[in-house]
């Protein structure tokens, strides 16, 4: 379909006339903010019995609305981060799975639509969404000649970009880590690395919007090189009184984890993996607090929508530093340790303080919510997976009349706002859980309540069907 493109600009044009009055007069600036791999059970406000030093993100969470069932879409990476810009599941549009497929061009992101409404839009950190450069090899797919999965976010709406296709560690990100003593006994874990002169290549690049390489500024932590962006970003924007877009897709705590010396001397008594892993998400934490300053000092934080979650549960085994808490299940896994992250949303101007919801939510739900708080909205004819969270930030519902669609790999989960339907692999019988009464996931109750798992598995092929329709471009052949 060559005219894709100008397509797509005809329909970023038309969502941009339809609107409706929701909220102030003046359009909220947005910042989502992703951290990658980290647990539920990781953030001190979600888990106190956490070891890790969350100050700012507990500061957050109270002077804002905290989720306690806030899910990624997908137990792994890239598939929630589509999401999160779509509002679609990603099986909707070929991103199955982490490093596979990419952002089609006739997907409209959330920073096209607010780019029409003359947002600002920048994209900060990790991008997982497709391939940044087809020149060099970089990354995990990045290479000379590779044109099919190239689709870096300066082509999906971002005008301020600072990017990698994917993980990095998370000091010194452009550079191969040493290894930590005891490595060969198992112990696993990361080393800064002593002397930079000699040190290998990580492989990844960081790329700006104009497809070029940043070479400058790339040293020590990496979530205080990534937000070393966004804070002239968004001091720009302030100062022109323009709203902003800004996608914050932190590398931490994915493996490998390294935390600078002043961070891992804040956990004494622990493992090396253990100091790595709970400084690097601390590193991170005071960068979230260096951004919400830089909004006080700007005079936007009042009307700035600060977002917070994981893309999927924690890495690894149990014995690995990272926590789901009492949840079963941790990244890859539908169980609720693999997809219940923790989800944060700090508004003065339309949250209360200290807000605490059990209402179900989605990263899916970001499209919707965002659209109507700008006063647009979306076309109907394509169908949307999630909801406007609008009415439960302002107290209106405290019930999701919708469920939720996961799927992976052949596992499947469908969740309301007390059942879970769940089966580990595909031909496997439903298993019921009752998530209210049982949210560890531990009683299975198809075989008492066969009547609420039939009429959940219909709504669970309902939504497959229709994903699989979108998946065959159903939803482009008016487009």
């Amino acid at each position: 379909m060559k005219n894709l493109p100008i397509i797509k600009f005809g329909l970023v044009c038309l969502l941009s006339l339809w609107g409706r009055s929701v909220h102030a007069e003046t359009p909220p600036n947005i910042i989502l903010m992703m951290a990658d791999d980290l647990g539920w059970g990781d953030v001190k406000c979600f888990n106190p019995k956490s070891p890790i030093k969350t100050p700012y993100l507990d500061a957050m969470a109270g002077a804002g609305i905290q989720f306690n069932r806030f899910y990624a879409s997908s137990p792994v990476c890239s598939p929630t981060r589509g999401s999160s810009l779509t509002g679609r599941h990603p099986y909707r549009y070929g991103i199955p799975y982490a490093n596979t497929g990419h952002m089609k061009p006739e997907e409209l992101t959330l920073a096209e639509l607010l780019k029409a409404k003359g947002y600002a839009t920048g994209h900060f950190g990790k991008w997982h969404l497709g391939t940044l450069t087809t020149e060099i090899k970089d990354a995990n797919r990045g290479m000379p000649g590779n044109t099919k999965d190239f689709s870096p976010p300066w082509k999906n709406g971002f005008d301020h970009c600072f990017s990698t296709e994917s993980k990095v560690p998370t000091w010194d990100p452009m550079l191969l880590p040493g290894k930590a003593e005891g490595w060969k006994d198992g112990k696993k874990g990361w080393d800064a690395i002593k002397d930079r002169a000699s040190a290998e290549s990580y492989g990844t690049h960081y790329w700006n919007e104009k497809g070029e390489i940043v070479r400058d500024n790339l040293e020590g932590d990496d979530s205080r090189v990534i937000m070393d962006r966004v804070v002239p970003f968004v001091e720009e924007a302030a100062k022109e009184k323009k709203p902003f877009f800004a996608v914050v897709w932190f590398h931490t705590p994915h493996l490998p984890v390294v935390a600078g010396p002043e961070y891992a001397a804040m956990y004494p008594g622990v493992s090396d993996f253990e100091k790595n892993y709970y400084g690097c998400i601390t590193a991170m934490d005071d960068q979230i607090g260096r951004l919400r300053t830089t909004l006080k000092k700007a005079g936007v934080a009042e009307n700035t929508m600060l977002w917070f979650c994981s893309d999927n549960g924690p890495e690894g085994s149990k014995t690995s530093p990272g926590s789901a808490a009492h949840f079963k299940g941790r990244k890859r896994s539908l169980n609720e340790g693999g997809v219940r992250v923790p989800g944060i949303l700090e508004w003065p101007a339309q949250v209360k303080m200290g807000t605490v919801t059990d209402f179900p939510a989605v990263t899916s739900d970001y499209l919707p919510t965002i659209l109507e708080a700008v006063k647009t909205e979306y076309a109907g004819e394509r169908p949307l997976d999630g909801i406007s969270l609008l009415p439960v930030i302002a107290g209106d519902q405290s019930e999701r009349q919708q469920g939720i669609g996961f799927e992976s790999r052949g596992s499947a989960a469908w969740s309301t706002q007390r059942y879970k339907l769940f089966r580990a692999k595909k031909g496997q019988p439903w298993q019921l859980y009752d998530l209210i009464e049982d949210p560890s996931e531990k009683k299975d109750l198809a075989m008492q309540h066969p009547e609420v798992v039939a009429k959940l598995a219909k709504e669970f092929s309902a939504w497959q069907e229709s994903c699989a329709r979108s998946d065959r471009g159903d939803d482009y052949g008016s487009r």
